[in-house]
């Protein structure tokens, strides 16, 4: 595994799909009551790297796009944030990106996704075999570009790769079981995968996910964070929503809360919380810190609308965490 200190040169290159995202307008407002929708750049990996970016990070995303309006929207998008695209390929024929229609409301929140023909599962070995990764300080994988050939063994060769660099490889588990054909094939897939990061970061159903149908028991999840961090891995973050989150690491786990807000929706939470949590661990801040200011960008993401849009910037999540009254308790 490597280490994490090559994080410090903060250019990150994130492999996942990009889409676009459909809100109900306005806020509180049903699809089906809907007359009219905002759109906005979408996807778990588009919005990481946008949630890097504002943390004052470089980061470019790998994926594919539809060759048609919603594919350049996409790519307009992901100009406009200052993401890279260096390594956005155009997949021709049938291929479209995602799109997911959504409300911005708290609680029964509906978010209808469309991804037939997903374009960003057209990613090949090409793709990533063109990747200067001695240039990269970090490949952050989104388990869902493992869902699906040709995509899956792109990503997989792009970890082979990363590592043969000695980049740090983060797995942001993102178990969307619509992508895949069972839970049995995503477990023992992202298993694989995660077997192979050095930071791995998801929530309880998905650590659950990866220590298989044969585990039994509310432990299930913690004990394969500590797993992986016993094979190698060197920070595991399990994340349990309103409970907070425990930090696996070989020395200590650390248990921290979260930060309350009036939440808006629950999308995005997650997205921004990996963006910040890497940018804070590229800063070389201490790992609870980076877990604190991961949890507060959440808590902000979702009182805001969007979920590109929403990301905060360092200054902006400065100013909350000096405001804020702190997390809940533990």
């Amino acid at each position: 595994m490597a280490g994490l200190a090559r994080l410090a040169g903060r250019n990150f290159l994130v492999v996942g799909r990009a889409g676009m995202d459909l809100y109900a307008d306005p806020p509180g407002t049903r699809i089906e009551d809907s007359q009219r929708f905002t759109a906005a750049l979408g996807g778990s990996a588009a919005n990481i790297a946008v949630a890097l970016v504002r943390q004052g990070c470089r980061a470019a995303l790998m994926t594919c796009v539809a060759a048609d309006a919603v594919g350049q929207f996409c790519l307009r998008q992901l100009d406009a944030y200052g993401v890279g695209r260096d390594h956005v390929r155009v997949a021709g024929g049938e291929a479209r990106n995602s799109l997911a229609v959504v409300e911005t409301r708290a609680s029964d929140c509906q978010s209808v996704i469309y991804r037939n023909g997903a374009a960003d599962f057209a990613l090949e070995r090409a793709d990533v075999e063109a990747v200067e990764y001695a240039a990269l300080s970090g490949l952050v994988v989104t388990g869902t570009a493992l869902a699906a050939e040709p995509s899956r063994g792109a990503v997989q060769r792009a970890i082979a790769l990363a590592r043969g660099a000695g980049v740090p490889v983060i797995l942001d588990i993102d178990h969307r079981p619509y992508s895949w054909a069972s839970d049995a094939e995503a477990s023992a897939v992202c298993g694989a995968a995660a077997a192979l990061c050095d930071v791995i970061v998801g929530n309880e159903e998905e650590f659950s996910l990866l220590a298989g149908a044969a585990a039994m028991g509310a432990e299930a999840g913690i004990d394969a964070a500590r797993g992986l961090v016993a094979r190698g891995a060197q920070v595991a973050v399990y994340k349990m929503g309103e409970k907070g989150a425990v930090t696996v690491t070989a020395e200590e786990e650390i248990a921290t809360g979260i930060y309350r807000s009036r939440a808006l929706k629950p999308t995005g939470a997650g997205d921004s919380f990996l963006g910040a949590f890497l940018a804070a661990l590229a800063e070389g801040r201490p790992l609870r810190d980076c877990v604190l200011r991961g949890s507060a960008a959440a808590a902000m993401v979702v009182a805001r609308v969007g979920c590109a849009p929403a990301m905060p910037t360092q200054a902006e999540l400065d100013r909350f965490l000096a405001e804020d009254a702190g997390p809940t308790p533990v």
